[in-house]
């Protein structure tokens, strides 16, 4: 998987202020609306998905194409709610962002045993969770110190923005792992990597 979010020279004070007070009712609530009805898709494929997988050892490139869009409808919009752009998020699996760089390659094969007891993988990102619990915590501490920052100079210090991108692109490599995206381990950082995810 790579992620990226393009940093600004300067971001809107006024976009912050909107987001903040109102985000939820813009932002959040047309699109969790929109993402619950397509998101039966997703849960039905992820249901079958370990017998698809048991038979056939991968997916199917449409599901994959699918999953992956909708991966990055999520990701829009949390970067949207982080304040990591001032772009609203586009709607749908096939939704573009002009700050937002994502893609994923399907697997050529993924694991049939592995991914049908899929409760292995769910246990080895213990670990992940584990650590990612203190990651979330520094997490507020510099949402609430960027937002200020942001708010008096209309500029994102650009180590808390690769931060924060960061803990977003590490939150997804464990999501794509035990969603059935990959079956590489996810590495215990939320840096770019050049290895396959």
């Amino acid at each position: 998987m790579k992620f990226n979010i393009i940093h600004k020279e300067s971001f809107s004070r006024g976009k912050l202020l909107l987001r903040t007070f109102f985000g939820f009712i813009y932002i959040m609530i047309p699109h969790m609306f929109v993402r619950f009805f397509v998101g039966i898709w997703y849960m039905i494929q992820s249901v079958l998905l370990p017998w698809v997988i048991l038979f056939t050892g991968n997916m199917p490139e449409s599901w994959y194409k699918f999953r992956a869009g909708y991966i990055f409808w999520g990701l829009r919009v949390n970067a949207a709610i982080m304040n990591l752009t001032d772009e609203y998020p586009a709607f749908g699996v096939g939704g573009t962002s002009e700050t937002l760089e994502f893609s994923m390659e399907r697997p050529e094969k993924l694991s049939r045993l592995l991914n049908f007891f899929n409760f292995i993988k769910a246990i080895a990102i213990i670990p992940h969770m584990f650590v990612i619990m203190f990651v979330a915590i520094a997490v507020y501490f510099v949402l609430f110190i960027a937002w200020w920052i942001v708010l008096f100079t209309g500029k994102y210090p650009v180590n808390m923005f690769n931060f924060m991108v960061g803990f977003l692109r590490w939150m997804q490599r464990i999501s794509n792992y035990i969603g059935f995206m990959t079956d590489v381990y996810p590495p215990f950082s939320g840096k770019e990597v050049e290895t396959a995810e």
